[in-house]
């Protein structure tokens, strides 16, 4: 069947959405995340493209974004394809780290671009990984409520800011009381509703339970296949990151990737 095509923006503003492949995840340190935001302002400062908001999840991410002088399907290719190559490289691994072309939906209305900017930052909020948005390191919201994101130069934040103009005491208050509102916003989605993720705690009772007679310091130790077969079935559980799932059994986050 012949994929759809991409429906244009009016405006050139859309909402884009890249996610892993079989939901695998496609950040597992900072230096993942600083390299992938890297790679969107090299390929910013080069097309010209405006980015308004983004949020990194382990196996996701967001971005609010205006096309610049190439087409916002060529300049995500573009990411997408630098970024797997040093993925690949780093983790010594091969094949699709990314599901499939990415998704994106239009942005035309200036209210819509309001509600999608507030949905990205509400993305750990409601996947139960912080309180508040701007205790997520890795989205725009520290950028908006004027404090410092890296790397350097990537939001365009007055276009947004803007549309708080005439606010008091100050734009950027007016938009943190916006960003924080309570909302039923629906955005385009990556897939089902990220479940909220377990403690530590919780994750090793799930752990626990997958081992059986096997305890979590004997993991590492095993025959490599009975060790990769347990893995295998660690990744599945739901709520637990691979990364928080190798500091328990401690093992490297690359073992379990591969496993």
């Amino acid at each position: 069947m012949p994929r759809r095509r991409r429906r244009k923006s009016r405006n050139g503003i859309y909402h884009v959405i890249l996610r892993g492949a079989n939901k695998q995840e496609i950040f597992h340190c900072d230096e993942d995340r600083h390299r992938f935001l890297n790679t969107l302002l090299k390929y910013k400062i080069r097309t010209e493209m405006q980015v308004y908001a983004w949020c990194l999840m382990d196996n996701h991410l967001h971005l609010l974004v205006k096309e610049g002088d190439e087409s916002i399907s060529l300049v995500m290719k573009r990411i997408g394809i630098s970024y797997a190559q040093y993925y690949n490289w780093m983790y010594r691994t091969t094949g699709h780290l990314f599901q499939d072309r990415f998704r994106s939906e239009k942005v035309e209305d200036l209210r819509y671009v309001l509600a999608v900017t507030r949905y990205i930052h509400q993305n750990p909020v409601k996947a139960g990984m912080v309180q508040s948005p701007d205790e997520w390191e890795w989205s725009s919201c520290r950028g908006y409520y004027g404090r410092s994101v890296s790397p350097s130069g990537l939001l365009n934040e007055r276009f947004v800011l803007g549309m708080f103009s005439e606010s008091k005491p100050s734009p950027r208050e007016a938009f943190r009381e916006f960003n924080e509102r309570s909302n039923e916003d629906k955005c385009l989605k990556p897939f089902e509703r990220e479940k909220k993720r377990l403690t530590d705690k919780e994750a090793r009772v799930e752990i626990l339970q997958i081992l059986g007679a096997v305890s979590i310091p004997q993991v590492k130790s095993l025959p490599r296949e009975e060790r990769n077969y347990l893995l295998r079935k660690v990744k599945k559980i739901d709520g637990v990151s691979q990364r928080q799932a190798a500091r328990i059994l401690g093992v490297s986050p690359n073992l379990l990737f591969k496993a």
